[in-house]
């Protein structure tokens, strides 16, 4: 007997993409780091800038909101050299925390910045609780993010999105975040039973709607942790700034080749369609 599908979660569907993102997780004074897909942190303050709210106030609504992501593209790790100061008369280089000015040799400082590049990923914004409260919070952020009240990036500010960041929103938004058409070029050969995906997510990822030919029983299946990540905000306000740690599950699905649908033009001719004859017009449906 084939197992019922989890109940479905109203949400929104975003595209990720751009020459450069870079998702700060551990970055301390001159070492930027980036996680290896987009953080809870930066989607949430994405969606807080595009709702023009300042840094001290509340999110608390837009926590409550959960994060799913599909690795369409993991891109490649980039270092760049970043330096501050050099070059300038002693009056105009980096003031210290002393408010003193850095003498000689220590005037230019170095920063190192980690930034993924060429990566892709698709994710859902979800609330488990379909409310009518729940379903404003996801009109006015799908609103916002049309037209948003200041610039939005992907991490930092030297990192804008490509091409459509908003797909849509749906009554039944996991079930569209496993079938549309990925941004990655088709494996050169088709894996027995489909090529490995990973999803990511901030709950185990049993509520994941996955078809039973996409179920694989050697990879991992979401049911526990895989680790932990300090990026549930709590206030950016910049004195105040806080997060909380919470946990981090994955799960890998088995798609089929004809869902990779290539990159640029034909990526978004695919997902034009798909965007056209399944979420527009099938709205709520698993077909």
């Amino acid at each position: 007997m084939t197992p019922s599908l989890p109940a479905p979660e109203p949400g929104l569907l975003l595209r990720l993409t751009g020459p450069l993102q870079s998702w700060g997780l551990h970055s301390h004074f001159n070492e930027r780091d980036t996680a290896p897909f987009p953080t809870r942190s930066g989607v949430i303050g994405m969606l807080a800038s595009a709702l023009g709210r300042r840094r001290g106030q509340p999110i608390d609504d837009l926590t409550a909101l959960h994060m799913t992501v599909r690795t369409d593209r993991p891109g490649v790790l980039l270092r760049d050299l970043h330096t501050v100061g050099g070059g300038l008369p002693g009056k105009a280089t980096v003031t210290t925390a002393e408010g003193k000015k850095r003498p000689g040799d220590t005037g230019t400082l170095l920063t190192h910045r980690h930034y993924l590049a060429d990566a892709a990923f698709t994710i859902t914004l979800t609330t488990p609780q379909d409310t009518s409260e729940s379903r404003l919070l996801l009109e006015r952020c799908a609103k916002a993010l049309r037209t948003p009240r200041w610039p939005l990036h992907l991490g930092r500010r030297s990192c804008p999105p490509e091409g459509p960041l908003l797909l849509g929103q749906s009554d039944d938004a996991l079930h569209h975040l496993i079938h549309l058409p990925l941004a990655a070029q088709p494996p050169r050969t088709q894996a027995t039973g489909g090529t490995p995906v990973d999803f990511l997510a901030d709950r185990p990822l049993a509520f994941l709607p996955a078809p039973t030919h996409t179920i694989s029983e050697t990879h991992e299946d979401g049911t526990q942790a895989s680790g932990e990540l300090n990026d549930q905000p709590v206030s950016y306000h910049p004195s105040q700034r806080a997060y909380l740690a919470r946990p981090l599950y994955r799960r890998t699905l088995l798609l089929p080749r004809a869902q990779f649908a290539g990159l640029g033009a034909q990526q978004l001719t695919a997902l034009g369609r798909y965007l056209d004859t399944r979420l527009h017009t099938t709205e709520g449906s698993r077909r």
